[in-house]
């Protein structure tokens, strides 16, 4: 088993080493992005912001590559279970796995289900955006599984957050009023209560996020370049995690749904999980 940045139970980290992979995949002729693909890809770019990627891939043994899941590597579908991320971004993170000393993927799911879903091995899957490596998270459980059992057609229940999703309801202004009475409950009770892309998620009031994951997983490693990309709020906690850093490139995968301040806090700006793949493809 690999050594972990926390140690409570519910740690689903892997960390699975590089291993040989024979498996290949046919890619459309084009895919393979240069300089010139690259470049209408990324919507907006703080001066330099190409540089920032040569700095990374010029010493991939001093630097990491940290990714979301959903809605970064995956597009974002009607539910979750229906996500899937492309076999070319997989070949992709195969390949960075190889040259980088970290690739991690830090997830809203559980990071089994994140393994799951992006399916390769050599990454380092932290979830429920960084809970699952903080121990006090635990003494939350009874008062999350209050509102697991909440009458609500798309409710993902997490161990340790409960997921209310509102993307299939027939009218969003609706299903927003309800789920803000479910939010002043949870607070009442003294849970948090975090609103994303169509969802609300329900947490301990612990200090762990995506932005402790960052830091944890560079710290144990020593790392002081990196590379995060996301496309939520919990993603502005992540982009926060690399202040500090000898070398910080902050991906935004910008859509009209994305939180107010993300592509603010980015150093390059893609529409969408095809962007990044471009992006990904020059480290």
């Amino acid at each position: 088993m690999p050594s972990g940045v926390g140690r409570g139970k519910d740690q689903h980290r892997h960390d699975h080493r590089p291993a040989a992979d024979a498996e290949q995949s046919t890619e459309e002729p084009g895919d393979q992005a240069d300089d010139d693909q690259l470049h209408p890809r990324i919507l907006g770019a703080v001066e330099d912001g190409l540089g920032l990627l040569a700095a990374l891939s010029g010493d991939p043994t001093r630097a990491a590559i940290m990714l979301d899941v959903d809605g970064t590597l995956a597009p974002i579908v009607t539910r979750p279970e229906l996500a899937e991320v492309p076999e070319a971004a997989r070949v992709e993170l195969r390949r960075l796995v190889s040259r980088y000393t970290l690739v991690a993927c830090i997830s809203g799911r559980t990071g089994d289900e994140a393994y799951r879903l992006v399916g390769v091995d050599g990454i380092a899957y932290v979830g429920v955006h960084g809970l699952e490596l903080a121990p006090e998270a635990d003494a939350w459980r009874p008062s999350l599984h209050a509102f697991a059992e909440v009458d609500w057609p798309w409710l993902e229940d997490k161990g340790l957050t409960v997921a209310f999703h509102w993307r299939e309801a027939e009218d969003d202004a609706v299903a927003r009023s309800e789920l803000e009475a479910v939010a002043a409950q949870a607070r009442a009770s003294g849970l948090e209560a975090r609103w994303g892309r169509k969802v609300l998620e329900l947490r301990p009031p612990v200090d762990a996020d995506k932005g402790t994951a960052v830091r944890a997983l560079l710290a144990e490693r020593g790392l002081r370049r990196a590379l995060y990309a996301g496309d939520d709020t919990t993603d502005l906690d992540a982009f926060r995690g690399l202040d500090g850093c000898e070398v910080a490139v902050r991906v935004a995968v910008a859509s009209a749904e994305s939180p107010s301040g993300l592509r603010e806090a980015a150093d390059l700006v893609v529409a969408s999980p095809a962007g990044l793949l471009a992006v990904l493809r020059v480290l």
